[in-house]
């Protein structure tokens, strides 16, 4: 048993298809009436885009409906990453600082600007008053300064101030054996 559906009708102009037989979309079309909503050419070939009930050639989809890096205003049409409120191909994506991609790693921000960490903390973290190195983890407060906590050391026996209390000589911290 054979199942004839009848001749090919073009989804377009309801005529028969002899010939060439655009399949898309479940629907058949003669190949010069499948077209892009878009630029209203036919799609060539078998790759196209749905978009808002219509079909869109690649070029036209990537042109009106891919989202635009930021970086460079051009669309994305590959990997897309979501950072800051805005999208941006991945090579875009770069350090502040030393420009290095940033891939789908931690970063962080500054005037709406991505940093790695090395640079975030290069630029713009807090400077360890003993050894002048940014600080980017825990500090010690003290003497109207921020410290490393090995930093902060007696000015006579040079080993970390630990205790709560300790005394000032010349604005630079003793320890309680020392003071």
């Amino acid at each position: 048993m054979s199942t004839n559906d009848g001749p090919a009708i073009c989804n377009s102009c309801n005529a028969v298809i002899s010939g060439r037989i655009v399949k898309a979309l479940d629907k058949k079309w003669h190949p010069e009436h499948f077209t892009c909503n878009t630029c209203h050419k036919p799609i060539d070939g078998a790759k196209f885009h749905q978009h808002d009930g219509g079909v869109h050639c690649v070029p036209c989809f990537a042109q009106h409906h891919s989202p635009r890096c930021h970086g460079c205003g051009e669309p994305i049409t590959d990997r897309v990453i979501q950072a800051l409120g805005v999208s941006w191909h991945a090579h875009h994506f770069v350090c502040g600082g030393c420009r290095k991609e940033l891939g789908g790693g931690g970063f962080m921000e500054q005037a709406g600007r991505p940093y790695c960490s090395s640079c975030y903390a290069d630029k713009f973290a807090a400077r360890c008053h003993g050894c002048a190195k940014p600080i980017v983890d825990k500090a010690i407060i003290a003497l109207d300064a921020k410290w490393h906590r090995d930093c902060f050391t007696c000015n006579k026996c040079f080993n970390p101030v630990t205790d709560s209390t300790f005394s000032v000589l010349d604005n630079k911290p003793l320890c309680g054996k020392c003071a």
